[in-house]
């Protein structure tokens, strides 16, 4: 499907997943009208960053676009589940949701989660490297370039150098030094190298649990990381012919074709998100 007129939606070619691509149909209006037949049993997800908010060189003041938070506030009566899946603390898309109501959160890639506007819960096996973050992120401030952002999320520390392009191989090969020296993992994303405890939690995780028994879903992402909820998707896909999964990449030249790729389909930015779930809601019951 090529840009309409609004330029919010192309369709781009799916990655090639052999028999796992799921049965979805060619166009988004298409797609909406067969989710509105089974919208209580439908889930949709949100990556925060790039795909609800726009990605600002400081990153505590990135604001989610307002058309985007205000249809997601009227979707969410209309299916089983809202929720937001992303890098961030639980805490800070609280704050940024303004007390939005039936809305799942899911912070740290999974880390940490509050359902419904309920208490936060951390996976009690990244406790104990609390401890091994303040002191990362202390050591980072000290020892790399000035130009590099780094922010401390208690159970992670972000690596960040999009205000200076030309440290981000310097930024990489000390994160990476540093997580094969405490054991952590590292995560890539845009303009940033994230350092995660060694625990088995990953948006690919989250959709999986998240989708059991529902009927269908949508992933809306920009990032590599993003990449795992669309084949979880893509898996239950395969394993059920009747379940309903639709990938959604949001453009953003950062990240190339490679999240484009892997999606059934393309927005052009978290504003024209905000118009397509706009428009969405005229297929809903």
């Amino acid at each position: 499907m090529s840009p309409d007129r609004r330029g919010t939606l192309t369709r781009v070619p799916p990655l090639n997943l052999g028999n796992q691509q799921p049965r979805t149909p060619l166009n988004a209006d298409q797609v909406w009208r067969t989710t509105a037949g089974r919208a209580a049993g439908t889930v949709l997800f949100f990556d925060f960053d790039g795909t609800l908010a726009p990605v600002d060189d400081d990153p505590t003041a990135v604001r989610p676009a307002p058309k985007a938070l205000a249809a997601i506030e009227a979707l969410a009566p209309v299916v089983q589940r809202v929720a937001i899946v992303s890098a961030r603390p639980v805490e800070f898309l609280r704050d940024q949701l303004g007390g939005l109501a039936g809305v799942d959160l899911y912070g740290l890639y999974g880390l940490e989660h509050s359902h419904s506007g309920g208490e936060t819960v951390t996976e009690p096996a990244a406790l104990p490297w609390v401890p091994t973050m303040a002191e990362l992120a202390d050591q980072a401030r000290a020892e790399l370039p000035p130009g590099t952002l780094v922010e401390y999320k208690r159970l992670s520390v972000a690596l960040h150098w999009r205000t200076a392009p030309q440290l981000g191989s310097t930024v990489q090969h000390w994160g990476e030094a540093q997580a094969d020296r405490l054991g952590l993992r590292v995560q890539a994303g845009r303009m940033v190298l994230e350092l995660k405890p060694p625990v088995d939690r990953d948006k690919g995780m989250v959709i999986g649990e998240a989708i059991k028994g529902a009927t269908g879903a949508w992933y809306f992402g920009d990032d590599v990381s993003d990449i795992k909820a669309f084949a979880a998707l893509r898996a239950r896909a395969a394993a059920d012919p009747d379940f309903l999964g639709v990938c959604v990449a949001v453009a953003n030249p950062e990240t190339g074709q490679e999240v484009a790729n892997a999606a059934d389909l393309t927005i052009e930015s978290p504003a024209a998100l905000g118009d397509f779930l706009t428009r969405a809601l005229t297929h809903l019951p």
